[in-house]
Formats: structure tokens, C-alpha cells, sequence
């Protein structure tokens, strides 16, 4: 059997991205840098070294609480209708506790933005992937306080080929079930055209309608697929999916696509006015699921896994 070339060989390199310690997986085409001691997050992904993932606010901002690159939300993604909610027979009251909000105060994004506690337990580049998997104990007291749920987080993330598989596990590490309501925040972008000439590809879904605060109306409706140029389209919608779970860009000659496997059945398209980037982002949960008691529950002493990939193809 011959060797693959020099460059074809997965490797995992240890170094640093913007002052911080970084890991960096290679395989075929494509390099992720992840950034373990700042919340794990995703600071780079490179496809035959143009860069897809954007950045906006850098580092920097990230460590202020803004989300950028390939952020993890947990325990919850997006929005939560109030601070107080009800969920596995547990009243909780988030007055008084440190959050990120939005501009209309509502808690968003969880709490481990930028958090130091990821703790590396795998690096490794074998056969044709390079593997990183990290842990989270989630038994900080600031943490319980807004999150009165024990668990441990593992993620695990893999490059091949054109692609990076990122696997989420929650086990419930306590004596009470865990609402899971977990999510990423992908900030994707392509090289090459402006974003109004990318095309924005869509499966079938149902589009769940969202007040003026960003939830759920309890109205939804229908949507058939589409594959259409951006334009001066913005987004801030949320849908759930159906059996086709395959969101995209496409421009230039690049397909940047998201696929949704297990355990994400939500997908929120954020395309804010100006910026060069648009969010296809993997949902555990709906939007304030935790404030509706609709979560799914991972029992004592389970698990719960969800996987998502990001994949490059030609046009």
C-alpha cells in the first residue's frame, strides 16, 4: 500500500491563535483550530487554506461574551422568554445572576461563553482522521445557579477529508434528570463573492414563527426548499426540520454545507444587515424550550448525544 502524500497525513499541532493556547487539526484539505482554555471555541476552519469560518469581534470579543467563530451554547442556545423558568419539576429564578442578555434583557447563549473549564482528555491523528475530545464538568456553583442541573459535557471533534464532525454528549451526573437544550453558533462564510451572491440553500421545514423578543408565537407554516441567491435578505428565523437536515452556502464554486444528524432537529438562519457571514446553527431544543418545559430529558446516570458536520464540496 502506498503512503499518502506529506500533506494528506492527519496531524494534531499544539500552538497558539490571538494569544491563545490552540489546537489545531489537519486532514486532506482541511485545518480547525479550536482554542480549549477559552469556552472551546472554534477559531478557524480552512479548506485548502481559504478561511470559512468569520470572526467578527475576534477573540477579544468572545472573551467580553460576544459569540463568534464556532461557539458551543449550552445549556441552552438562543433566548430564554424571562429569567425565571420551570423545567423537569424545577422552578428556577436567574435575578441577581450574571448573564448575557439581548437588547431586550433576555438571558441568551447559555453561560460558558469563553469559560476556562473545557479539560482536554484526547488528541490524536490516526488512521485518515485527526481527533480532539474535551470535557466539561458542569458543577461550577456560578453555573448551578442559573443551571441547577449536574451534568458533564464531551465533545468530540474530528477532521477528514472535507469535513469536521463535531459529536456533543451530555450525561446527567446527579441525582435529577437534565433538560437538554444545547446548541453551536457556526459563523460561516465563502471566499470569493460578496454575501448577496451566495446562494442560500434551505431542505423542506417549518418555519416557526417568532415575536418581536425572538420566540416562538406557537404559529408556524410550511416551506418548501430553496436554493436562492442572498441578496439583501436578512435573516433571524427558526425552523424545525424534517427528514431532509442539510443546510448550505454556495458561491464561487464552493459548497459549504451543514449537515444535521442526531439530537438536532432546530435550526436558527441568523444574516444580520451588513455583516459578511450568515449562521446555520445546530438546535437541540426550540428557542426558550427551557421557559416552555418542552426539552428533551437526559435520566440519571444517561446520555444524550447530538452530532452535526460541516463539509466542503464543489459546486
Amino acid at each position: 500500500m502506498s503512503e499518502p502524500p506529506a500533506g494528506m497525513v492527519p496531524s494534531v499541532r499544539v500552538g497558539s491563535f490571538d494569544g491563545e493556547a490552540a489546537v489545531t487539526l489537519t486532514a486532506g484539505e482541511l485545518e480547525a483550530t479550536f482554542l480549549p482554555g477559552l469556552g472551546l471555541l472554534g477559531s478557524s476552519l480552512r479548506h485548502q487554506g481559504e478561511e470559512l469560518l468569520a470572526l467578527p469581534g475576534g477573540v477579544a470579543g468572545y472573551r467580553d461574551g460576544h459569540v463568534t467563530g464556532l461557539p458551543i451554547l449550552a445549556p441552552w442556545a438562543n433566548r430564554l422568554g424571562s429569567r425565571r423558568y420551570r423545567t423537569a419539576g424545577v422552578e428556577v429564578d436567574l435575578e441577581g445572576v450574571a448573564l448575557h442578555t439581548d437588547p431586550n434583557g433576555l438571558p441568551i447563549h447559555g453561560t460558558l461563553t469563553a469559560h476556562p473549564g473545557w479539560r482536554l482528555e484526547l488528541l490524536a491523528a490516526k488512521a485518515e482522521r485527526a481527533v480532539l475530545r474535551a470535557s466539561f464538568d458542569y458543577a461550577w456553583p456560578e453555573l448551578l445557579a442559573a443551571f441547577p442541573f449536574p451534568h458533564e459535557l464531551v465533545v468530540e471533534a474530528a477532521v477528514a477529508g472535507a469535513g469536521l464532525a463535531v459529536a456533543t454528549t451530555l450525561r446527567a451526573s446527579g441525582s435529577r434528570p437534565v433538560p437538554v437544550a444545547f446548541g453551536w453558533h457556526p459563523y460561516l462564510r465563502l471566499p470569493g463573492p460578496p454575501r448577496s451572491a451566495w446562494r442560500l440553500l434551505l431542505p423542506e421545514r417549518e418555519h416557526l414563527e417568532l415575536d418581536d423578543r425572538g420566540l416562538p408565537s406557537g404559529f408556524a407554516g410550511h416551506e418548501p426548499a430553496e436554493a436562492e441567491a442572498l441578496g439583501d435578505r436578512t435573516f433571524d428565523d427558526l425552523y424545525a426540520l424534517g427528514p431532509e437536515r442539510t443546510l448550505g452556502l454556495e458561491a464561487g464554486g464552493h459548497r459549504l454545507l451543514v449537515d444535521y444528524g442526531d439530537g438536532y432537529r432546530y435550526a436558527q438562519v441568523f444574516v444580520p444587515p451588513g455583516g459578511e457571514f450568515v449562521c446555520l446553527e445546530p438546535m437541540t431544543a426550540s428557542t426558550n424550550a427551557l421557559g416552555a418545559g418542552t426539552c428533551p430529558l437526559v435520566e440519571p446516570g444517561g446520555a444524550f448525544t447530538a452530532r452535526f458536520a460541516l463539509r466542503v464540496e464543489e459546486a
